[in-house]
């Protein structure tokens, strides 16, 4: 008997069992978007700090997300061809379910699906840490490159889930912290991840069909904050810089930027995880309870 890939009909429960409890709650939401070699888990402390604060914390998978760091590295195979587009559709139908429009907070390719999320005006407030690049974003520094190399240097990689070495994930994640932390975080944390977002993403400004596409301009976007770990290798200053001078353009909304000193990629998972999150909930708390209605149904503001 062959034995039946893992699945995310657990993932899909618990993502509507924390949808109905935000609901249920009458609090506003915030939801958590994780990026590529991380786990919804990955988010676990942040949702401790801002429920703390009055919110309604949702950290939803993306598709077929295992529940755990074991189970994904045993089933690497249900990463595989999960691409910018089905993802940010995904986090947009769980939203859509909230009675209360919610705040995202996304990291690295999930501050790029914060960004279409909020694009699409479904967001009171968005806080972009770390932001993988979306279409008119230009600046492709050599650090980035080199991250980006583990997937985009085999192009077999676009339909395959691509894990990380050690090595690789010291450079890309955790290029900031100790030795022992980053095996620490290595062995905590990182899982494999989808290949297509990388090729979607370093093809974007050469594509005019491509998912991977900000709609900057809606009146409807809301406040963003967009956050720079310093020494980012992954996604460094001069990319997170052009995604936020982007966003400037919109003249409906309130846009900003922060950059962290001394941290790397791993920002919201490290040691100096809740600096992060102290910066991302003080933007929060300005803007989540501003003017920006709930849906018809909802307990409103």
């Amino acid at each position: 008997m062959t034995s039946t890939p893992h699945t995310r009909s657990s993932g899909d429960a618990r993502d509507l069992a924390q949808v109905e409890r935000a609901n249920a709650s009458g609090r506003i939401p915030v939801v958590f978007v994780h990026g590529l070699w991380l786990l919804p888990t990955s988010w676990d402390r942040w949702a401790d700090v801002f429920e703390a604060a009055g919110f309604a914390p949702l950290t939803p998978g993306w598709p077929d997300d295992p529940d755990t760091v074991a189970e994904a590295n045993a089933h690497p195979e249900v990463f595989a061809g999960k691409g910018v587009g089905e993802v940010a559709d995904h986090f947009c139908g769980l939203i859509e379910k909230l009675d209360r429009t919610p705040v995202v907070v996304g990291h690295s390719f999930g501050g790029l699906i914060t960004q279409i999320i909020a694009g699409r005006g479904l967001s009171r407030a968005s806080v972009a840490i770390d932001p993988a690049p979306f279409r008119g974003v230009l600046p492709l520094p050599l650090s980035s490159l080199r991250a980006a190399s583990a997937v985009l240097g085999n192009p077999a990689n676009y339909h395959r889930a691509v894990p990380l070495t050690y090595e690789q994930f010291r450079y890309s994640f955790a290029n900031a912290v100790s030795e022992d932390e980053a095996r620490a975080l290595y062995s905590e944390f990182a899982v494999p991840a989808s290949g297509e977002p990388l090729f979607q993403a370093a093809a974007a400004n050469v594509n005019p069909w491509t998912e991977v596409r900000v709609d900057t301009l809606n009146p409807e976007r809301g406040p963003l904050l967009v956050i720079s770990g310093e020494k980012d290798h992954t996604v460094p200053w001069a990319i997170a810089h052009a995604s936020y001078k982007k966003q400037l353009k919109n003249g409906s909304s309130v846009t900003e930027i922060a950059e962290i000193s001394g941290r790397g990629h791993a920002l919201t998972i490290d040691s100096g995880w809740r600096e992060v999150a102290e910066t991302a909930l003080a933007f929060v708390r300005r803007f989540a309870d501003g003017t920006r209605g709930d849906r018809t149904g909802g307990d409103a503001a």
